[in-house]
């Protein structure tokens, strides 16, 4: 597996980058964000560890240019704890979020659970038995596609898998702690809202509005279901 570590603190890209080496995953570290796009073009990485402040393009811009072309795995690194900047970045498609000072080995559990998580592209295909349709939209779990509309609809591996742990149960009211498990997976520690921010840029993508839930519809009180549109 390869591994992206774009971090502007010399020292702490190469620690970063040795705890990653010495899990087996190959790495790359540059130090600004126009070299981190490029990079991203030409590794192709499994998994971005990516700081906000970083010259040339901070890493919101970095990881939204990063999104037009990869579906890798991003963790943000901060300096701030603004919340505000926090969802900004995952608002782009990261997976999860770090705020400085942190421990490389907590890093590095955040990055192992992403890959142990269940994937729903496997577990949930026999129960979707190939495609379900919502409407216009329509959900493959075992090749991981979705359109709406007849469209391709490029989501990262984070919104696939929440729409189709979703499209699994389609009647179930799933709670945040119900999808951080199904996704993140129960190891996970955190903010439950970060599902509130995945759900939000899924729903931007498949042109549902809140309001009416046509495909994501949010159960007051628990958390999200998938639209009555079958």
């Amino acid at each position: 597996m390869r591994a992206l570590v774009v971090e502007d603190e010399k020292e702490l890209a190469e620690l970063l980058g040795s705890y990653l080496e010495h899990d087996g995953f190959e790495v790359t570290v540059v130090h600004d964000g126009l070299d981190a796009v490029e990079a991203g073009r030409k590794i192709d990485p499994d998994v971005v560890v990516l700081d906000l402040g970083l010259p040339g393009l901070d890493g919101v811009e970095v990881c939204r240019q990063l999104r037009t072309f990869s579906d890798a795995y991003v963790v943000m690194l901060t300096a701030r704890t603004d919340e505000v900047d926090t969802l900004i970045g995952l608002s782009v498609g990261a997976d999860d979020y770090m705020t400085k000072p942190f421990s490389p080995r907590e890093l590095m559990a955040r990055v192992q659970a992403m890959f142990r998580r269940p994937r729903p592209g496997a577990t949930v295909a026999a129960a979707l038995d190939g495609a379900r349709r919502f409407g216009a939209l329509t959900v493959d779990a075992l090749g991981r596609d979705v359109w709406l509309d007849g469209a391709p609809v490029a989501l990262t591996r984070t919104e696939f898998d929440l729409l189709a742990t979703l499209a699994e149960h389609p009647r179930m009211a799933f709670s945040r702690q119900q999808l951080i498990e199904a996704v993140w997976g129960p190891s996970w520690v955190g903010d439950e809202h970060l599902v509130d921010v995945h759900i939000g840029h899924l729903r931007r993508k498949l042109n549902d509005d809140p309001a009416e839930g046509q495909y994501v519809r949010t159960v007051r009180g628990v958390g999200y279901r998938m639209g009555s549109s079958q």
